[in-house]
């Protein structure tokens, strides 16, 4: 007989978590399934040699709505980037820092060869928030949006391109202009920061909230009926409402027909160094065009949180945008070449730990209306949102809402 339960979520990713969380806030039982043997779907860290190595450069807003909502920001004891970006032309790095936050180095920012008064002016604009106004949902790409607001060709290249590259993982700039200004938003209100006990600890946290044994780890569903479904190991489970907090691939496989979604991939090479090149909690942009080597960004996670290197030793995360075909070998030594010009011999002395390859790092922007509900089941997942740990965490919280009104539970209002 099928085991049965009140709310079944398959997925103890961010999205799947956060569901589970604003279900249980309203007093409505659930249990998750996960194949994995830990939470949080695309949010790993991996330890290796005392070192922690997120999949893939991986940050937490600290302005994030969501986050601000379902996270105890003071118990994953997180330390923040610095304000801003150093932007690296051979052996020079300059500063573009917010003057709002730091009016000395901000206004060192317009000594950067690439930024001009005017672009200092509209940076000031885009802060403010101003030029959004009439920005609607699909109106005009990122990349198209930068130049319509008069950017100069060097500050966009630059900054903006490797910047928000790094996030997106679209070189190109082609997501919605509205998601880039609400990235620019909470950049602008936030830091960036890394928990003590690496990206882990915001699934870990969330799945640590929940009753014990509601989340159930390497039990992962084979197909779904109904409001039920069939694990890989056989046994049968029905529930008065269901979940996929998947991602689009896996719902693919789990809904025929079901469009799933492109992915953007990245790949992350790390390295483990006596010190570190950069010597403070910057992110260091490529600031010389895409034609000079394979790095996008770097930054050394160690100085931005020490608890990510043993004691007297540096972690370096180089961060390339797409899944190149080169071998490790071929590709470590692509990414020393062009390092080496930036920071000299030091850097054939760094040990090599490991090179991520993501193919299914992010998905990409769904292009018209996105359906939350598959054959009477309720869908989330940060591609029906935006690529983005705010996405899952809101996605996660719009299917527990759906859930509560098809149980008759009232949810009440969001604080």
């Amino acid at each position: 007989m099928a085991e049965q339960i009140e709310v079944g979520v398959i997925g103890a990713g961010l999205s799947g978590l956060a569901c589970a969380v604003h279900l249980q806030e309203h007093g409505v039982a659930c249990t998750l399934f996960d194949g994995a043997p830990e939470p949080g779907g695309r949010v790993r860290t991996d330890e290796q040699e005392g070192y922690l190595l997120d999949r893939g450069f991986q940050i937490l807003l600290s302005s994030y709505p969501e986050a601000r909502r379902v996270l105890d920001f003071d118990a994953l004891e997180a330390r923040p980037f610095d304000a801003g970006s150093l932007v690296q032309v051979g052996s020079k790095a300059w500063r573009v820092t917010d003057p709002w936050r730091s009016p000395v180095r901000g206004l060192g920012s317009i000594l950067a060869p690439f930024v001009t008064l005017g672009d200092g002016l509209k940076l000031a604009k885009l802060r403010s928030g101003s030029v959004a106004a009439s920005l609607r949902p699909g109106d005009v790409t990122a990349g198209e949006y930068l130049r319509q607001l008069g950017f100069s060709d060097e500050l966009r290249e630059r900054f903006f391109r490797p910047f928000f590259a790094g996030i997106t993982l679209d070189p190109e700039l082609g997501v919605p202009a509205h998601y880039l200004v609400s990235l620019f938003g909470w950049f602008s209100t936030g830091k960036a920061v890394l928990p003590r006990r690496g990206m882990r600890a915001l699934p870990e946290q969330l799945a640590a909230g929940l009753p014990p044994g509601s989340v159930r780890f390497g039990e992962k569903v084979r197909s779904i009926r109904g409001q039920g479904f069939e694990l890989e190991g056989g046994g049968q489970v029905e529930a008065r409402a269901l979940v996929a907090a998947v991602d689009a691939h896996a719902a693919a496989e789990l809904f025929e027909p079901f469009e799933s979604r492109a992915w953007s991939g990245t790949t992350t090479v790390y390295y483990a160094a006596e010190s570190s090149p950069v010597g403070g909690p910057w992110l260091v942009l490529n600031g010389e065009g895409r034609t000079k080597g394979p790095v996008n960004h770097l930054c050394v996670p160690s100085d931005v949180q020490p608890s990510y290197a043993p004691q007297g030793s540096s972690l370096l995360s180089i961060s390339l945008v797409g899944v190149p075909d080169d071998d490790d070998r071929s590709l470590d030594q692509a990414v020393r070449t062009q390092l080496r010009a930036w920071y000299g011999g030091a850097v054939d002395r760094w040990q090599l730990l490991r090179v991520d390859r993501i193919e299914r790092a992010l998905p990409r922007f769904a292009r018209g209306e996105t359906s939350s509900v598959r054959d009477g089941v309720h869908l989330c997942g940060d591609y029906l949102e935006t690529p983005s740990i705010q996405g899952a965490l809101v996605s996660g919280r719009r299917a527990a809402e759906a859930v509560l009104a098809q149980l008759g539970v009232a949810a009440g209002p969001v604080t």
